[in-house]
């Protein structure tokens, strides 16, 4: 994709739209202000570590992704609140933080690995360990676990089925989102041929060029599936490309437990734990589609459905 003015657009609202997705509080103050654990900043791996109470800690850890923000600010909060209801939770940073790219754009993919060694490498035995991605990081989520046999459990929500092109937000030329071992990975260009009308057309209206190779694999998953998307999502087509995922899994004949859960009122922030009517941000979220009553009531009841999957997939996980 050559810079042009539509990809230089598409970049401004997806970083736009990603935070204010991610902007929406949904962790109580008495736990907002936890530091992490601890702080990893190699030159191969960045994130914040969040250990939960010991007394009450439920089995194994998550690695937690967010979308295309970049950073450890949407993924932080996330994993910070995992922590506070019994997870020990990375938040792993792919792009965005001080040493790294600040375009999405032929990321690798070897970070999310790092962050399981890291966990794996705890004192006492090794655990379980899950992925939980958003967006983007769904995205990711999918592509590694479908890659690494040892991730035990996959939520993703509002996820892509496809690897899909990068984002630059100066509008410069982008290839595949993802590498592996130092080779782009195939994925879906954009399809500027109708102009750009916004993101969500975009990206709908470049699926169905996706190419086999672009898809994920997510048959290869070692484990339980949680898909979760906003019906009224307008940053991209979630809750169709979640479909894709499932129905690819069942024409595989996939061996463990999947679950979609699509929200008709939510849209792309669908994801998170439980907000108040009167929570900071909460007037942004029809940015990226819903309402806001719709959000309340997606997130009542997608967080603690995500706090019991996660719990019987890592407490069965061998």
């Amino acid at each position: 994709m050559s810079r042009s003015t539509p990809s230089a657009l598409l970049a401004a609202l997806l970083l736009a739209c990603g935070g204010a997705a991610s902007a929406v509080a949904q962790t109580p103050a008495a736990v907002a202000t936890v530091p992490p654990t601890q702080e990893v900043r190699r030159a191969d791996l960045i994130a914040d570590y969040f250990a939960a109470d010991p007394a009450t800690a439920w089995r194994g850890a998550v690695i937690v992704l967010g979308g295309s923000e970049g950073g450890l600010g949407g993924s932080g909060r996330m994993a910070r609140r995992l922590a506070a209801d019994g997870f020990d939770a990375v938040a792993v940073s792919y792009f965005g933080e001080p040493g790294q790219t600040e375009a999405l754009d032929l990321i690798p993919i070897e970070p999310v690995d790092r962050a399981l060694a890291w966990l794996n490498a705890r004192p006492g035995t090794p655990e379980p360990v899950a992925i939980v991605g958003v967006s983007k990081g769904g995205e990711l989520a999918l592509l590694v676990a479908s890659r690494n046999p040892a991730i035990a459990a996959v939520v993703a929500a509002v996820p892509s089925n496809v690897v899909w092109a990068g984002i630059d937000r100066t509008g410069g030329a982008v290839g595949s989102s993802w590498t592996a071992g130092g080779q782009p990975l195939p994925h879906v260009p954009y399809d500027f041929s109708k102009g750009f009308t916004g993101i969500f057309n975009l990206y709908r209206d470049s699926l169905p060029a996706a190419s086999p190779e672009a898809e994920i694999p997510v048959e290869r998953i070692a484990g339980p599936i949680l898909l979760v998307s906003g019906e009224a999502d307008t940053l991209w087509p979630s809750t169709e490309m979640a479909n894709r995922v499932e129905a690819r899994l069942r024409s595989h004949g996939f061996a463990h437990p999947v679950e979609h859960l699509a929200y008709p009122d939510a849209g792309h922030a669908v994801f998170g734990a439980p907000v108040r009517a009167d929570a900071p941000g909460l007037q942004n979220v029809t940015a990226v589609g819903g309402t806001v009553e719709g959000l309340i009531a997606a997130r009542a009841d997608v967080w603690p459905r995500t706090l019991t999957f996660l719990k019987t997939a890592l407490a069965e996980a061998d």
